[in-house]
This record gives C-alpha cells, structure tokens and sequence, in this order.
C-alpha cells in the first residue's frame, strides 16, 4: 500500500447532485509510527489524541489490517481490529489510532450532500453504534481501490463516478451480517486472507512465502487448497489478478505504458509487456487502443 490523500472541495454541480465526495485516502501505518502525521493533511483534520476532533462531513473508514483503539461522544472507548469497518458523523467528537505494537493499514472516504443526510435519518447507519464488521472483504477493498484510481487519474466528471461508487460500498456495508465475510473453516479463512492480502499487495508485490507467516499451514496443504478453491495456485493466481488490474488501468485512466506496470508491481515494461502480451494475446498499447476487445 502506497499512501495517498486527497481532499476535494465541491462544486456547485457537485452540490445539486446531492452526494459528493470530500475526501479519499488510504494509509499505512508501521510499528510505533506517530500517528496521524499531521502534516499530510489539512488544519480541519488535523487532531491529536488528546484532543480529538469533530469534522463537519460523513467518513466511512475501513481497517484492512492490524488494530487499534476508536472512541466518540456517542460510544466511549472501543478496541477494533482488522476487517472493522467504522462511521464518523458530522459533530461529533472521536478519535481513534493504531496500536503501536502492530500499526495498521486504513482506507477512508468522506462525503455529504442531502442523500447521505436522507440515509442517515432513515437510521441505516447508527453514530451509538457506527461499526461494521466485515472482514477482509475483497469486493469493498475492490471499490476503494477503484475509488482511488479514479480520484487519482481524474477522468472528466470522475466526481459524480466517485459519489456512485461510495454509495455502492455504503449499500455493501449496511447488507453485511456477522457471517457474510469469511469461511467458516480455518482453511477458507486463510485462503480469504490470502486473496486479500494479495489485492492489497498488487503495487508491491509480496513472495507467497510472506503470506504464510500469517497462515497456519504448510505450503504444500496451501497451495493444493488454493487452487482447488480458485482453480489456479497461488502464483497463478497473483499474476492474474495484476494483469487484469493492469486492464483496468489502460480502459480507465490516461497512466503511460510505464506507470501502469509500475502501478501493477513489475520492475520493468518489458517484462510487462511480454507477460501481457502472453496472458491476453495482444500488446497494452493495442489493448488500450481498443484492438480486440
């Protein structure tokens, strides 16, 4: 995960639209790392521990790793964990941070308009009790970094595509229940964490190696479980969803050729390339240009 933010002031067609986005981002934050770091954000955001603070937008915040502590006006102190998601409501004092003895890794969007205040009074979602627990959910890490990509390549009229695909997480969220998120075996729960641990990793790759320090299996028993669930092995697996990331890239942003396998975790163009060319029979420049789809 490479950290990013961006805070968006609205325009008056942004208003009349009635949900648009304020704020995108996502966050790793390591081991005794202090936090938040201040200076990457705006004074309005800004809040120590100590202190706290009260924002003046919705915030749907997702924990796709490690833990930490959250509190608000509304709740008292909680401990969350990775795979929590959790609201922060217009007003309200909160404050929240990572464990320093294992950091953790963050997403965020921010939002407001008159749908989200419709929403809100319709009590889909609760400031007594704002968190959701979904697990490591890759379709909602999906939509964030959807989100992210199209904040960052900034397509024309990406503002209205960004309320959309907020509002298709906050529908995802709010259908969750306690049991939807995982397996209910141990071997279905670490093939999941894998295939998160995977997406989370596509711009920085890691060894599969890496992964099974967080699984409690041989790599043999993991890897014939893997594919019997996936239809490929690990590897297979990994390659796959890069490439197609890679896809998405070319029809969705205006990225260069390069950007793109740098975005996608390949040291070079060439070995991009030729590994492209190789999965889907057909360059990315051609691939971009339309040619055979």
């Amino acid at each position: 995960m490479h950290n990013f933010n961006k805070y968006l002031t609205p325009s008056l067609i942004d208003e009349k639209w009635g949900f648009f986005i304020t704020s995108v981002g996502c966050s790793k934050v390591d081991v005794n790392q202090i936090y938040p770091n201040n200076r990457e954000h705006p004074a309005t955001h800004a809040f120590t521990w100590n202190k706290g603070r009260i924002l003046n937008d919705y915030y749907l915040v997702y924990i796709s790793k490690g833990r930490g502590a959250f509190e608000s006006s509304e709740t008292g102190a909680f401990e969350i964990g990775a795979g929590t998601c959790f609201f922060l409501f217009p007003g309200v004092w909160h404050r929240y941070k990572p464990d320093p003895n294992s950091g953790w890794e963050e997403y965020w969007v921010g939002f407001k308009g008159n749908y989200p205040e419709y929403l809100m009074a319709q009590q889909f979602f609760d400031k007594k009790n704002p968190f959701v627990h979904v697990g490591l959910n890759e379709e909602l890490q999906g939509l964030f970094h959807k989100l992210l990509d199209c904040v960052k390549s900034s397509v024309s009229g990406y503002h209205q595509i960004i309320s959309g695909i907020t509002l298709q997480m906050l529908g995802m969220v709010n259908s969750i229940t306690p049991n939807e998120y995982t397996g209910t075996d141990e071997t279905s729960k670490a093939i999941a964490n894998a295939k998160f641990r995977m997406r989370e990793s596509i711009e920085k790759p890691i060894e599969i190696d890496e992964l099974l320090d967080e699984i409690p299996m041989s790599y043999s028993k993991f890897r014939q479980a893997f594919k019997k669930t996936t239809g490929q092995s690990p590897n297979q697996y990994y390659l796959h969803i890069r490439l197609n990331k890679a896809k998405e890239l070319l029809t969705s942003t205006s990225l260069n050729i390069n950007e793109i396998a740098y975005h996608t975790g390949f040291e070079s163009i060439f070995y991009f390339s030729k590994l492209f060319k190789k999965k889907n029979g057909i360059s990315p420049k051609d691939y971009r240009n339309g040619e055979g789809q």
